[in-house]
């Protein structure tokens, strides 16, 4: 459990949405990227060597990338419309929601996106479990280890611990 940090309700959500919108910027970039990549794939000399299973799995990651960068822009663009309405409880909430669902996106975006970058070179088993570990990866990293620790936390067992002060 956080500490009380002595905010006013107001504070705190000023605060979550700063830092959700921190988070976003980042991963945005990231995203727009990947989506900007998979658009120009198809134009590309070597696609036309994909068969049509590849086909397939580049398009379930072209438009899981896309759905990642609506999930992603969709806060920012929120906070923007509701600015000013006296709603950034809303806007907090559904940020947290988005990001949550443009993550699993990605997840599925990148892996395969993977897949279909590793069947050119490899075989399809190569190229499956390659997507396979990504998508372990991210899962763990993106979603299991932060819901056990929450879990932890709410069972007592992960408390909360100040960083040392410096000498």
């Amino acid at each position: 459990m956080e500490p009380d940090r002595g905010e006013t309700p107001k504070q705190r959500l000023d605060r979550e949405l700063i830092e959700l919108l921190q988070g976003l910027r980042v991963v945005t970039t990231g995203v727009q990227f990947l989506f900007a990549f998979l658009l120009t794939l198809p134009f590309s000399n070597g696609f036309s060597r994909v068969g049509h299973a590849g086909r397939w799995v580049y398009y379930v990651s072209l438009v899981t990338a896309a759905c990642a960068s609506i999930c992603f822009i969709a806060p920012a663009a929120q906070h923007r419309v509701l600015f000013h309405s006296g709603r950034k409880d809303v806007v907090v909430s559904r940020a947290n929601r988005y990001e949550i669902m443009g993550a699993s996106a990605l997840t599925v975006s990148m892996s395969s996106a993977v897949a279909v970058a590793a069947r050119g070179y490899f075989s399809s088993w190569v190229a499956g479990a390659t997507a396979a570990g990504v998508i372990v990866l991210s899962s763990w990293a993106w979603f299991i280890q932060p819901l056990l620790t929450r879990r932890r936390a709410r069972q007592g067992r992960l408390a909360y611990r100040p960083p040392p002060s410096p000498r």
